[in-house]
């Protein structure tokens, strides 16, 4: 299934189910949020997103705890679920979606490579969190996070 495809989907479901969406991004850099509004109509469930590249933007605008960003870092299971329900809560939406990763090219580590990601979807009072490894270049890492986000959005919305 292609991003524009499963974009409609979600968009459908959204519209059907009555819920809105929001979004909170780092490594893709708003590139979600481009995917959820390239669909027509979209303004009627997409409600908006914040850009959190920087710590202190997740700590300030998201509410992410200083603590977890210093115990767990920015790329973490911990600093995605904080992110999805910061901006679920932030801009009053049903459900909250958050990425938080190192696209590259520099940037990784042993523990954390160049490829990890985490996903984080919020709704309702449950969080969930996946962590994955993609390959490739920078470009390609960010392509597969945003497919990746919205596979999970998707996922989530068919079993509410």
């Amino acid at each position: 299934m292609t991003v524009n495809s499963i974009g409609t989907r979600i968009g459908l479901l959204l519209v059907d189910k009555q819920l809105t969406v929001s979004v909170c991004e780092s490594c893709t850099g708003g590139l979600l949020g481009a995917a959820i509004t390239s669909v027509a109509g979209s303004s009627r469930y997409f409600v908006g997103g914040i850009i959190a590249y920087s710590d202190r933007i997740k700590r300030t605008v998201v509410g992410v705890k200083g603590r977890t960003l210093e115990r767990y870092g920015a790329v973490s299971a911990q600093t995605a679920r904080e992110m999805a329900q910061g901006v679920k809560r932030k801009m009053k939406s049903d459900i909250g979606v958050s990425i938080t990763g190192i696209a590259g090219p520099t940037g990784g580590t042993k523990k954390k490579p160049v490829g990890s990601v985490y996903i984080a979807v919020a709704v309702r009072n449950k969080v969930t969190v996946r962590r994955f490894l993609f390959r490739g270049g920078r470009q390609n890492i960010r392509k597969s996070t945003v497919k990746k986000a919205l596979e999970m959005t998707r996922d989530t919305l068919r079993v509410l």
